[in-house]
């Protein structure tokens, strides 16, 4: 049956949602090709900014709760894809997870809590498959540029030498932006709940907590300040690997193991040599500002000329048996 949208954007009137839409207003218009609409809880806040973006009164706006699943169920059903922007998903998710999984619409969003992510994946994997829903977690900075990069870099490596590296480590080589509010009240919310609950904070912990039944090798330990020789720069803690190392393992799995059963995959943010580059390192390290009361609030996020000026440069890399080495490099900026 023919969906009346290709994609809804649901949260469209909070602070990341109404990005999501001002990018698909640029890019497409509300009249073009693809059929979207903006959805979240208020209807009066969606036309203001529907309004604000001055796209015309007829954009479609639709309205559901995350605490009533008669209107999400009735939402999905209206679409292709739904792209979420509503978080903590643990919080404000579970249930639209359900209702895509249940109704054979996809699914996206931008989370980076790996426990409620495992707990979607138990609860609703089997919905999805007989469905045909797409499920597809964690589709922003983290960990869109983490796991192609990886993949690029294996199939390389297959290409070249026939086989995977057993083990690749990925590099934030340079950075610049700042997190919004949403993701800030998303870590904390996993804190809290890690440190109430010891079954949960074993599943944070866990490399493989996005893959069930599974018990890999023991990875490297990101958490750690040290130095690289190949690379002669001081290696500190990065904050997304949380995350990004989880969806790469799940991500091999998925695809049977491209990568090996015995894969490894380490993820740090390089901070240069010498004992500046030490001091940086050990100051990243010791940072828990994101978990802090100082952190940005729900609603608030970088200044568009903060997000202008964001950019990422990634460095993956492996090394085989017989010392012969290939890199990719991820880098985004606007």
């Amino acid at each position: 049956m023919m969906k009346e949208f290709d994609l809804i954007i649901y949260g469209a009137s909070g602070f990341t949602g109404r990005l999501v839409a001002e990018y698909l207003n640029s890019e497409y218009g509300a009249a073009g090709d693809l059929r979207w609409a903006m959805a979240g809880r208020s209807k009066s806040k969606l036309a203001q900014v529907r309004d604000e973006m001055g796209l015309p009164a007829d954009t479609p706006l639709v309205v559901a709760d995350t605490s009533d699943s008669a209107s999400l169920d009735a939402m999905v059903a209206r679409t292709k894809v739904v792209a979420t922007t509503v978080g903590p998903y643990q919080l404000y998710g579970s249930d639209l997870v359900r209702a895509c999984a249940e109704a054979g619409t996809d699914y996206v969003d931008l989370c980076g809590e790996s426990v409620w992510m495992r707990h979607m994946i138990d609860q609703h994997s089997e919905a999805a498959q007989k469905s045909g829903a797409r499920i597809v977690f964690s589709c922003g900075f983290d960990s869109i540029p983490f796991d192609l990069g990886v993949y690029l870099l294996q199939q390389e490596a297959v290409k070249r030498f026939g086989a995977p590296f057993k083990e690749v480590k990925g590099r934030v080589r340079a950075m610049k932006g700042t997190f919004s509010g949403g993701t800030a009240a998303s870590l904390q919310e996993s804190v809290k709940r890690a440190r109430s609950d010891k079954e949960v904070f074993a599943l944070a912990i866990n490399p493989y907590a996005l893959v069930p039944g599974f018990a890999g090798p023991e990875q490297p330990n990101g958490d750690v300040v040290q130095y690289s020789e190949e690379l002669d720069s001081w290696e500190a803690p990065f904050i997304m690997a949380a995350i990004n190392t989880r969806n790469i393992h799940r991500s091999n799995a998925l695809m049977d193991s491209m990568y090996g059963e015995d894969f490894l995959y380490s993820e740090m943010l390089l901070t240069g040599p010498g004992e500046k580059g030490e001091k940086i390192a050990k100051a990243v390290a010791g940072d828990k500002s994101m978990a802090g009361p100082d952190a940005p609030k729900p609603g608030e996020g970088p200044s568009k000329a903060e997000r202008e000026a964001g950019l990422y440069d990634v460095l993956f890399y492996g090394v085989t048996k017989a010392g012969d080495k290939i890199a990719v490099g991820v880098k985004g900026d606007r």
